[in-house]
């Protein structure tokens, strides 16, 4: 899995902000490293003054096999604070979806020859 950063010209990016990222993305959603290719992540101070509370800004978008982009926003008081619960509900919106994706694939109907054969099976046991 993939996981790249982006920040605007008001957030400072170096390389402890870039492992903070990875290890929060890589806890909250790492056993879904065989679904999800790649993880953008966009972080910004939409205030743009650092005294100024709420307006760090954290948007992660999961690019899972199968499915559209999974993508979820926080705002929080300061930037860590953002990433992590940003983390939190990417974890919830892949277990739904790709939840969602697995049963799509376990309720399939089954092949029309397989139900003809049922259908005659239940006819000659029931004597008709």
């Amino acid at each position: 899995m993939q996981i790249n950063v982006n920040t605007d010209h008001t957030i400072e990016k170096h390389q402890g902000l870039d492992e903070h990222v990875e290890s929060v993305v890589q806890s909250s959603i790492g056993r879904f490293s065989e679904q999800v290719n790649r993880v953008d992540v966009h972080l910004s101070n939409e205030n743009s003054q650092k005294q100024l509370d709420g307006g760090n800004y954290c948007m992660m978008e999961a690019r899972v096999n199968g499915y559209a982009p999974v993508v979820v926003k926080e705002h929080a008081v300061n930037l860590h604070q953002a990433i992590s619960n940003a983390g939190g509900k990417l974890k919830r919106a892949l277990d739904s979806a790709i939840g969602r994706l697995n049963d799509k694939g376990r309720h399939e109907a089954p092949p029309v020859d397989d139900a003809v054969d049922i259908l005659s099976d239940k006819n000659l046991t029931s004597g008709v």
